[in-house]
């Protein structure tokens, strides 16, 4: 299992007027390929969780293990960093460097590894986001579309080839092809062996990507389940200020109007399925 957390506690500004629990005795089990989603209202302590993942808040409570690497001891942070990939909620504010090139090249720069290595892992990165490469390397990553320097970002978490990536709401701000675009990278890369954590707040991309679903509120882990399973708890949801995806709104109203829509229908292509199969049989 490539991350496995025990009660893990989290207060910021400890010991002051201003201390604020974030995270209370949390603990969960990310298998090895798995596509997690990470739900909850603001403030549930999604962030803070995966912050902890590669390092970036230090581990001050409970216990953290990712791909062998137990962050309660000293570990190398360059193993960790290029273990586990974060890609921030609007990432391109993760861009800074003269060009594009050397923006996707700075995390492998830092590996240490052979020119050689870098330029091959730079290509690699920029051609699988969906980038020219011939096109963009010399520019400057700020001249890029919204939409590219998504991609552009997302390919210099890649060049560090990760085998855990993190998304922090990985469409926010984008229009629908960007954010399809987005989603369709993120899901061949989990078909290639990735294991992914995404947090979003859009319940229809959670519910058409992950595998199961933990759901956060006040710092607590309230569930871990399978969509099938969370999207038929519309109360329960709702109670938390979370919604449930279309396509399990909409299969509910059919329920509620005598219509025998099955359980754990949470998926727009599985309503459709069912629609046309039921006004063929009708």
């Amino acid at each position: 299992m490539p991350v496995t957390i025990q009660d893990l506690k989290y207060v910021y500004s400890p010991n002051t007027p201003f201390a604020q629990a974030a995270l209370s005795g949390v603990s969960l089990g990310i298998a090895d390929g798995e596509f997690l989603g990470i739900i909850g209202h603001t403030g549930s302590g999604k962030s803070t969780l995966v912050l902890h993942l590669n390092g970036l808040i230090k581990l001050t409570g409970g216990s953290i293990v990712v791909d062998g690497i137990d962050l309660s001891k000293k570990y190398d942070y360059k193993k960790l960093r290029s273990t586990v990939g974060m890609v921030f909620q609007f990432p391109e504010y993760q861009l800074f460097d003269e060009t594009v090139e050397k923006d996707v090249g700075f995390g492998p720069r830092n590996l240490g590894l052979s020119k050689e290595e870098i330029a091959d892992r730079v290509r690699t990165a920029i051609e699988y986001v969906g980038l020219d490469f011939a096109e963009v390397k010399d520019r400057s990553p700020f001249e890029l579309s919204g939409g590219q320097k998504r991609r552009a970002a997302l390919a210099g978490v890649l060049a560090m080839r990760p085998k855990i990536l993190v998304l922090d709401e990985p469409t926010a701000g984008l229009d629908p092809k960007g954010k399809s675009d987005i989603l369709r990278l993120v899901k061949g890369l989990h078909k290639e062996g990735a294991t992914v954590i995404m947090i979003s707040h859009n319940m229809d991309e959670i519910s058409e990507h992950c595998q199961r679903i933990a759901v956060m509120n006040k710092g607590a882990l309230e569930c871990v389940l399978p969509p099938s399973e969370l999207f038929d708890g519309r109360e329960r949801l709702r109670a938390l200020s979370l919604d449930i995806p279309v396509a399990a709104e909409i299969a509910a109203s059919l329920r509620a109007r005598g219509v025998t829509v099955p359980p754990g229908i949470h998926k727009r292509a599985e309503l459709v399925d069912y629609i046309l199969k039921w006004k063929g049989a009708g």
